[in-house]
């Protein structure tokens, strides 16, 4: 059991918790907290009770309803309330909210504002702990409304197959947002745990005591090699589901009768039983009020941000790479697909950070032999995972999280959509909306490529929808020896990096670069020059503007080619600069014309070079339909080098 002073130090905890959530509630309706805001008024104990047994370096991924959480791992009242109250200097620099607070540095991964979103990133952090062998544990808080997400089914699939130290953390406080629990579910996660073979224990989350032994004991287990465990701990919140809801779908009696659970009236029993004197718990609960009192003193006379900070945190600064010289004509030759085996085998060599997951890569070697032999060498860092891609890429938001350097695989780049989640609202936003705390050094590996009838699931040319989230670097390489610097390169950035392959281009044969070959991102290469039209173009569709270019020579069009390798972001300098030479431009890509990186380009060419141009720009690329499956209509779908050598004409006579 617990020492007196142990149990004087749950009271603590939980009156700082409650205190908290009182005072951000009267913010909030003084409107001096403009977001929204989730209060945990009556779940104090299993927040509580669940962070008791943690130490310092092990992690917690909290929920929307995640003040209790962050303030039970040891995040200071003080720059969270700055942090509600949208202050410079609070605890995420007054870019994250309540919904999205977080200290990495102190095991924080943040709160979240997607139902469930957390889990998968629990599970990439307790891989990070596993691949570390550090005896660290991650807890992963979630609301009941969260089973019904696939992101949990996945998560909490992936932990037990690979057997991570993680708990699954259910606080089941009767509904799910306005629904209540006993219309949202068929099973109970007790059968669910069971399905999924991992451990289960429920508790009373009302009691901070029966919580932090059930807690104690599950992480003990864990840290000595334990597999995953969820715990289901039965509380309630006091509040609606966010402040301002109506709550019509609850009765007053209902609330009455929980009230009378107090975690905080419960335990006051028990220091009482405890024979703790009266005088000692009335004096913590005025030393609490009064240092809450002055910490939203202090949180006031704070500055809001400057907005000259506006674009701060969204990119790192990344390493700066020079241009290496031009191959030699004598260098050796290798195929693309050998440039990605080589590329990962050394940085897995130099870097212990950097692990390989994704489907069928370890002991399949990834569907097209890529990564053959890896699993051989590197044992442990190259891991198969379930079809479970939600699970795969939170994998690599909680291991870049947790200072790894995960390269995680999309078989598909059509595929993004199951995944998009992980991508759009955790990869690229974590290190803008904590302020620049969270790492995010992770690389995501994909191809796509149309032209074999492969159909309109599995052809798609999808960089834009990527290239549109701020945060994320879109690269897109030609050759074999771009893929090779470029995805070093890749793993070694400090941003999250969607790294697209075309798998035409798999067996195209190259010079090979020296093993430190490494290219800088951000940065097009010109690789025809020309002084009549210029072209712009990236992965695959480089290669038919080039022989599109050498197809019009004979008609005296001098065509630049510029290869963009990176589409976000785009290097705009090496476009202009040509296009202010040739005064015309044109943009090929694979992908469907309307909405399509051309679009940007050449909005852009609009705005900062109109007055180099002689000629309306001109963009190419794939029909405005889904990819055809028959052969001569994908054929006539798809743009090719004759497309862009008539269009290339045509341009020249304008």
């Amino acid at each position: 059991m617990f020492t007196d002073a142990q149990l004087i130090e749950m009271y603590r905890r939980m009156l700082v918790i409650r205190g908290f959530e009182e005072r951000v509630s009267a913010l909030y309706r003084d409107r001096e907290v403009p977001g929204f805001v989730h209060l945990s008024i009556g779940q104090e104990a299993s927040a509580v009770g669940a962070c008791w047994p943690l130490r310092a370096h092990d992690v917690i991924t909290s929920t929307h309803r995640g003040h209790g959480h962050c303030l039970a791992k040891g995040l200071e009242p003080l720059g969270m309330f700055a942090e509600l109250m949208a202050k410079a200097e609070g605890t995420n620099k007054g870019r994250g909210g309540s919904m999205h607070i977080a200290d990495p540095n102190l095991g924080i991964f943040g709160a979240n504002g997607i139902v469930a979103a957390g889990l998968p990133i629990a599970a990439g952090a307790a891989t990070a702990a596993q691949l570390r062998n550090d005896a660290s544990v991650v807890v992963a808080f979630f609301g009941d409304g969260a089973i019904a997400q696939g992101a949990f089914h996945e998560a909490v699939n992936l932990a037990a197959v690979w057997r991570l130290p993680v708990v699954f953390f259910c606080e089941n406080n009767g509904y799910a947002e306005f629904s209540a629990a006993s219309d949202q579910h068929a099973a109970p996660l007790e059968l669910r745990a069971a399905g999924y073979g991992v451990g289960y224990v429920a508790v009373d989350g009302n009691d901070v005591v029966a919580t932090a032994l059930a807690m104690q004991s599950v992480v003990d287990a864990i840290r000595a090699g334990a597999g995953p465990t969820i715990i289901e701990a039965t509380t309630y919140r006091w509040h609606g589901h966010y402040e301002g809801d109506p709550q019509r779908y609850r009765s007053s009696a209902e609330l009455q009768e929980w009230q009378r659970r107090d975690p905080l009236a419960v335990h006051a029993l028990r220091l009482a039983a405890s024979r703790i004197p009266t005088s000692t718990v009335d004096a913590m609960e005025i030393a609490i009020a009064q240092e809450l009192d002055a910490s939203v003193a202090a949180a006031r006379a704070l500055n809001a941000p400057d907005t000259t900070t506006l674009y701060d945190h969204v990119v790192r600064q990344r390493p700066s790479i020079a241009e290496p010289a031009a191959l030699p004509i004598d260098a050796p030759i290798f195929r693309t697909m050998d440039a990605i085996h080589n590329a990962l085998e050394i940085e897995l060599a130099q870097d212990e950070r950097v692990f390989l997951a994704g489907i069928d890569i370890a002991a399949g070697g990834n569907v097209f032999g890529l990564t053959r032999g890896l699993h051989d060498r590197f044992g442990d860092r190259v891991r198969d995972t379930p079809i479970s891609e939600t699970a795969i890429m939170g994998i690599g938001v909680g291991a870049a999280m947790a200072g790894m350097r995960p390269v995680v695989e999309l078989m598909y780049l059509d595929f993004v959509g199951v995944c998009l989640d992980q991508l759009l609202n955790q990869a690229a936003k974590m290190p803008y909306m904590t302020g620049g705390a969270a790492q995010m050094g992770l690389t995501v590996r994909t191809q796509f490529g149309a032209g074999r009838s492969s159909g309109s699931q599995h052809s798609q040319s999808l960089e834009a929808i990527l290239a549109h989230i701020p945060g994320l670097t879109v690269v897109m390489p030609s050759t074999p020896a771009e893929t090779y610097g470029l995805l070093r390169a890749a793993i070694q950035d400090p941003n999250p990096v969607i790294f697209i392959e075309n798998r035409l281009l798999y067996g195209m044969k190259g010079p090979q670069p020296p093993a430190d070959y490494i290219l800088p991102i951000g940065k097009a290469a010109i690789v025809r020059k020309g002084t009549d039209i210029t072209v712009v173009s990236v992965s695959r569709m480089v290669h038919e503007a080039l022989a599109a270019a050498e197809a019009v020579v004979p008609d005296g069009i001098s065509v630049e080619v510029i290869d963009l390798r990176t589409v976000a972001p785009l290097d705009m300098e090496t476009i202009l600069e040509s296009v202010r030479k040739t005064s015309r431009l044109m943009i090929a890509h694979e992908a469907v014309v309307p909405f399509g990186i051309g679009a940007e380009i050449a909005a852009t060419v609009a705005r900062d070079g109109f007055w180099f141009l002689d000629a309306p720009i001109e963009r190419i690329g794939a029909a405005a339909t889904p990819p055809p499956y028959a052969p001569n209509t994908e054929q006539a779908w798809l743009p090719n080098r004759y497309d862009i050598a008539a269009a290339l004409r045509n341009l020249a006579a304008v």
